[in-house]
């Protein structure tokens, strides 16, 4: 099964920018579908940024034109880069993958492996 370890969270100022770096293993094939969610206290997980195999990205409004997802297929690591953030930005943030798919969608239940989560704090 696959295992996903994201890095990378931590605290800034609004406006500020951070790098989120998801590293998946225990899967030798190439995942079709990964992604970023978040999730603050007391709300719902949200679907931020999604991407496919052959780059097909999909962003939530909230954060389009803001994040970019990435992902580099060699080191089996996706990356969102958050710039512009927000205090409405604050949460903790998980990155997931699809096994089966290849859509990029931002719906939670699309998505079986998740990773423990990275905490974001925007001041």
């Amino acid at each position: 099964h696959v295992q996903l370890v994201e890095s990378g969270g931590g605290s800034v100022q609004a406006g500020g920018s951070l790098r989120l770096t998801c590293t998946a293993s225990g899967y030798e094939r190439t995942v079709p579908c990964m992604a970023w969610f978040r999730q603050a206290p007391g709300k719902e997980r949200e679907g931020l940024a999604s991407i496919t195999n052959d780059g097909k990205a999909n962003y939530a409004e909230s954060v389009e034109g803001r994040f970019t997802i990435t992902k580099d297929y060699s080191l089996h690591t996706l990356y969102l880069q958050a710039d512009g953030l927000k205090p409405e930005d604050a949460a903790t943030f998980y990155c997931a993958a699809d096994l089966v798919t290849d859509v990029p969608s931002l719906v939670e239940t699309q998505f079986y492996y998740w990773g423990q989560g990275t905490q974001v704090t925007v001041s």
